[in-house]
Parts: C-alpha cells; sequence; structure tokens
C-alpha cells in the first residue's frame, strides 16, 4: 500500500477507534446491552407489525445539503426512505424490506441492507439514519452521539400524523415537493372514497395476521370509519378477538389482514384455530385486506380504505 492509501486507512482506524470509545462509555452509563462478540449492539427486538411503534423525536436539524447516505433501522422506515428519497441516495435498508408485510417490497430489490448493530451502522458511514422502532429504545441518542442526524419517524396513529410525517421526511431529505404530490394523492384518494362510503351502513370486525382486533384509538380503526363502517371492536386499542361476544353476536362482515405466506405469520398461533373464530370468519362475508398496508402508518392507507369501500359494494 502506498503512503497515501496508508495515511487513509490509519485515518479510518483512528476513526473508528474515537467513535468505538465514545459508545464504549456511553453503554457504561446507559447499560446497554453487550452481545457474545462483547461489542455493545443496538437492541434486536424487532415490533409486531401490528404493535405500535414508540412516538416520534424532534426531526434533526436541517443539513446543510441534502443527505446522500441514507441508512433505514426498520421496515416502517424503509417505507418513507424507499416512496421518498432519491434511489441512488439510498444506502442501506433494513433486513425486512423485502419481507411480505414491507409494502415497497418490490421497489427494495437490489439495495443493500444492514442489521441493527451498531458496528454496522456505523461502518457504513450515514449521514442520515432513518427509524421508527428499529433499533431499541436508545437507538437515537448512541447515533446522535457519534455525529450521525436521524429522523425518528415515531407511531402514527391517524392521518394527519402520516400527512405530517410524509412532509416531514420529504424535507429532511431534500424532496419537499415529493412530499407533497404524496399527500395530494393520499387525500384525492380518501375523498374519493368517502364520496363512495356515504351508502355504508354496516359494521365491521379487523382481524390481524396476529389474532387481534382493531379498536377506537387505533389507526386502523380510522381507517374503518374513513370507509362508512362502524367498528365492531368496542374496545380501545389493540385486543384479543372478542371471542365470548362473536359467540351470540356476529359483525355483517370481516375485515382480514394477509401477508400471503410469509414465513414469520404462517405458522404462528392465532386464535383463528379457535373454532369460534374460525368458524364466523368462514361464514363470512369477508374482505381481504393486504396487511402491508396497514402495518405501518403511510400515504399507502389509501388501499385500504378503498378495499374496504369496495367490498360494500
Amino acid at each position: 500500500m502506498g503512503r497515501q492509501g496508508g495515511t487513509v486507512a490509519a485515518h479510518e482506524a483512528a476513526r473508528a477507534r474515537s467513535l468505538w470509545s465514545l459508545f464504549t462509555a456511553g453503554c457504561v452509563l446507559a447499560g446497554c446491552a453487550v452481545d457474545g462478540s462483547g461489542l455493545p449492539a443496538l437492541d434486536e427486538a424487532t415490533a409486531s407489525p401490528d404493535v405500535p411503534v414508540p412516538a416520534a423525536s424532534p426531526a434533526p436539524d436541517a443539513p446543510t445539503e441534502s443527505p446522500r447516505r441514507i441508512v433505514s433501522l426498520d421496515y416502517c422506515a424503509d417505507q418513507y426512505v424507499l416512496g421518498l428519497a432519491d434511489r441512488d441516495r439510498i444506502l442501506a435498508l433494513s433486513p425486512d424490506a423485502r419481507e411480505a408485510f414491507s409494502y415497497l417490497r418490490h421497489e427494495a430489490e437490489g439495495l443493500s441492507t444492514v442489521r441493527q448493530r451498531i458496528e454496522d451502522v456505523l461502518a457504513l458511514h450515514p449521514d442520515l439514519v432513518v427509524r421508527s422502532y428499529g433499533g431499541g429504545p436508545r437507538a437515537t441518542l448512541f447515533l446522535q452521539q457519534a455525529g450521525v442526524p436521524v429522523l425518528a419517524l415515531g407511531f402514527m396513529q391517524d392521518i394527519d400524523a402520516v400527512r405530517a410525517t410524509v412532509r416531514r421526511a420529504a424535507a429532511t431529505f431534500g424532496v419537499p415537493e415529493r412530499g407533497e404530490s404524496l399527500v395530494t394523492e393520499m387525500d384525492a384518494g380518501l375523498e374519493r372514497a368517502k364520496r363512495r362510503a356515504q351508502s355504508v351502513d354496516a359494521d365491521i370486525l379487523y382481524l390481524s395476521p396476529a389474532g387481534v382486533s382493531a379498536g377506537p384509538g387505533t389507526f386502523v380503526h380510522e381507517l374503518i370509519e374513513t370507509a362508512g363502517f362502524d367498528n365492531f371492536q368496542r374496545q380501545p386499542g389493540w385486543r384479543s378477538l372478542p371471542l365470548e361476544r362473536l359467540a351470540y353476536e356476529t359483525p355483517e362482515r370481516y375485515a382480514v389482514g394477509l401477508f400471503g405466506r410469509n414465513r414469520s405469520h404462517v405458522d404462528a398461533w392465532t386464535p383463528f384455530r379457535h373454532p369460534v373464530a374460525t368458524r364466523r370468519v368462514a361464514e363470512g362475508p369477508m374482505t381481504p385486506i393486504d396487511g402491508a398496508t396497514v402495518t405501518c402508518g403511510g400515504w399507502y392507507l389509501v388501499d385500504a380504505v378503498e378495499a374496504l369501500v369496495e367490498s360494500a359494494g
């Protein structure tokens, strides 16, 4: 190796040692986990596609220029990166980017992925990390301490939050007009669906692939109401299926989230195996919903609303 190459290598090694010292100190103070290799790791626990993710943290300070080395840490963040950022600026996505529950899974083809490990993420030298739940609760702090800007999307509980998040992400990526275009397209689709939904007069029960239903206060509940239905699940939040109630009372329709033959869902036990639930759903009528349209709050929620409205005739 020539002198110049050796100098560059030495500089990179020194930078890595400096970052490593910072994270070692941070882990001592924060009590973060250390994996079997002795290296501090971002929390490996990932959220279920049916479990709400944490609230958003403030957006990073506006960079002097748009980020060119964007890394995404979870499949919810993947959707915003794939849908808004220039493809040649996407450095890596999460390992779940091409899974069946990722709405833009086909757009993720050909792009690199990265594990939720400090060492792996920092080795890419990103100039922006985008996350929703990926990396665990301390990920934003750790990365910011290393000088890496973080865009934390948080949990979108209603359509207004989706609008705000699309605009915030687009502005951070340096493409605000792209965000406005997506919001306009989403609102136009919702308006069309609402006009058709005026004739809907029925209740519906949403069943997720994990065997839970969505009540008031959830993102899915708002989509149900937007489509003109009443929600059969009256208990707030995400709940187990109301099996006792289903034994003597049934909704006029079921909406069932489906992810195809994804390995993380197909073999899992769900209340669908319960004879009451199985019989009720089989009796229908049933509306299939692409689970990827509702697992993370995004502009593509219109697909779910349109499917619900279409099912009403």
